[in-house]
């Protein structure tokens, strides 16, 4: 019954979530006021499961007064048979980066990954290990608002065939010596290289700055 209950909250998480995003992207009051009774919802079903008021639950979400943390990027590492890489080109800026996004509440990190390349490519693929997480900090990255870790994954290409959705304007593989104009707060063409020869080396350890 326990399991069931954490399902159950698991999932009105996953609701509230995608209705706040929603709240964020909306632009008519039908579609804003839908998001706000369905963020009103989840938190009804959480406060049946779990015994904690809904006024509490609500407060879990106000604006944070609490210990802040990075926010975390999931990246897929996708090779052909010919050694090029799997690419995105990003509706936000016109230029390319590997398959992924923010993570998702009420996914794990793999989950993740395997979704958002379905999503961005069409292609269903499966994860084959964690190459590295990297501290945005470290790179030569334009300047964010926020602080990321972004986690790459190498995963191989199991089905499906290429589609993109709105938020992509093509996608193709390409030559590590022949890269596309890369959306450099996404990824850098120097770490590309690495994570190719972390690929390459099924021994090497995930690489953590």
């Amino acid at each position: 019954m326990q399991n069931k209950g954490n399902e159950l909250i698991t999932l009105a998480q996953r609701i509230r979530a995608l209705n706040e995003t929603a709240l964020v992207y909306s632009k008519n009051e039908y579609e804003i006021d839908r998001s706000k009774e369905l963020i009103s919802i989840s938190d009804r079903i959480t406060s049946i499961v779990s015994g904690v008021g809904e006024e509490e639950i609500r407060a879990c979400y106000n604006p944070v007064r609490e210990y802040v943390t990075p926010k975390v990027d999931i990246r897929a590492v996708i090779f052909n048979d010919r050694d090029e890489i799997l690419l995105v080109k990003e509706k936000a800026d016109g230029r390319w980066s590997l398959p992924g996004g923010w993570s998702d509440v009420g996914f794990t990190p793999s989950e993740i990954v395997v979704k958002e390349a379905k999503e961005e490519t069409g292609f269903d693929v499966r994860v084959l290990r964690l190459l590295a997480v990297l501290d945005k900090r470290c790179y030569d990255h334009p300047a964010s608002p926020f602080y990321i870790y972004k986690f790459c994954f190498h995963c191989e290409i199991t089905g499906g065939n290429d589609a993109l959705t709105f938020d992509i304007l093509d996608s193709g593989f390409f030559a590590l010596d022949n890269l596309p104009p890369l959306s450099r707060d996404r990824i850098l063409p120097e770490q590309i290289t690495m994570l190719d020869a972390l690929r390459r080396d099924p021994s090497s350890a995930v690489y953590c700055d």
